[in-house]
Formats: structure tokens, sequence, C-alpha cells
């Protein structure tokens, strides 16, 4: 299969996207299903520091980076020192508990591979800080997929703000009409969108449908269901 072939059989299901040289992902909730993890952890350090939350309260502070959580659960705290050691306990505690659950959204590193074969560029753009970035890319083996990384601890606004995707182009060279986003969640699809990307879903922490109703143009299952979806023949009209 040639690159153009591939590359149009990827997005037949957008007949308006062509040219697409990058794909940027997101990490948590896209590469990994690993949103209920963050949430366990986040409860259990909050719990720890005497800040007792239920989870759907939680979910409604859920958004930003890391810092401006710590911030929002912390308005106390005016050491910048104390914030980040506060920051790193919590990334300590879902490293814990995740490491025994790590793995992959099914058929990543095939898409991935396929991804590199023909020549589109990939690129990381999360919300994690380093050390998590290091943890899920090594612990996975598939950072040497991944032509840019850019994390949470480089941007001053998160997700839902679409800084995280405009600094990740930025660095990758392209501009929106030439690349495309994967992502799970609500912020991270308005992130996208504002950055002026279309995005695909990738169906962890919502449904198909909720995620069409989000913005994207398509969602899927899984990575296997993605690479189904390139095998089929493209019909032309």
């Amino acid at each position: 299969m040639t690159y153009k072939s591939f590359n149009s059989s990827l997005f037949s299901i957008q007949k308006s996207i062509q040219n697409v040289r990058a794909i940027l992902f997101d990490m948590d909730g896209t590469l990994v299903d690993s949103i209920p993890f963050h949430q366990e952890a986040w409860l259990r350090f909050l719990g720890n520091h005497g800040i007792h939350l239920r989870p759907e309260d939680f979910h409604a502070q859920n958004h930003g980076n890391l810092n401006e959580m710590i911030r929002r659960f912390f308005p106390h705290e005016a050491s910048r020192e104390k914030r980040l050691e506060l920051g790193e306990e919590k990334e300590i505690t879902f490293r814990k508990i995740y490491q025994p659950f790590l793995k992959e959204i099914n058929g990543l590193t095939a898409f991935l591979e396929a991804l590199k074969h023909h020549q589109i560029s990939c690129h990381l753009a999360t919300m994690g800080d380093q050390n998590n970035i290091n943890f899920t890319l090594d612990g996975l083996r598939i950072c040497h997929f991944f032509d840019t990384i850019t994390g949470g601890h480089e941007v001053l606004k998160g997700k839902p703000d679409p800084e995280i995707f405009l600094k990740s182009m930025e660095k990758a060279g392209v501009n929106p009409e030439s690349a495309l986003a994967f992502e799970d969640s609500g912020g991270g699809i308005r992130s996208a969108k504002a950055a002026g990307l279309q995005v695909i879903g990738i169906a962890t922490t919502h449904s198909k449908k909720e995620l069409l109703e989000m913005g994207c143009i398509e969602a899927f299952s899984d990575f296997v269901e993605v690479l189904e979806e390139i095998k089929k023949p493209t019909v032309h009209s």
C-alpha cells in the first residue's frame, strides 16, 4: 500500500481531510486506559490531606494541568516548592496504583508502526508531567515512535485551553490543516478543536456516541478498529 492510498484509506471517514502529515495524540485515556486510576490516585491523595470528595464532586473539578489542579485543591498553599511537592506526591501515588495494570489501548503499537511506515509523524500532547510520560512511554516501549513530546509541565493553561496542541504543532512544524488529533475526553476534544484540529475519539472515557456529540469526526473503541477501518477498500464516487 502506498502512502497516498494509506492516507486516503485512513481518512475516508472524513473526505474533507487531505494531506495529513502528522497525528497528535493525547496520552491518558487515549494511549492507555488510565483515567480511572488517576481518579483513584487523586481521591486517595486528597484524602491523605484531609480533603474527602465523592467521585462525582472530584470529576467536576478534574480539568487543567497538574499545577492548576493543585492550586484548586490547595488554594491557601502559597509556597511554589510545596505545591510542586504535592503534585509529585499525587503522581507517585498514581504510578504505584497503575503500575501493575499498565497496558496500551488494543492495537496502539500496530497503528504507530503503520503511521511510521507511511511517513506520518506522531506527536504527544498530554497534560501528564515528564515522569508520567516516561512511565507510560517507556513502560509500553513506544517512545521511539514520537517525533516530539509536549507535556503539561510545558504549558501555563491545561486543556480545554488549546495551548498544549498549539505548542505541539509548533514543535512538529505543522498547521491544523495537515494534522489530526486523537483524544478521549471532552476537555481534550475542545482543546484540539480550539487549536483548529479535527479530532478522532477513542472510547475509553466516553461512548462513541458521546464523542461524536462532543465534536469528533469519528470514534473508535480502540486502535484495532482504526486499523480495520484503514483496511477497508476505499469507495470512489
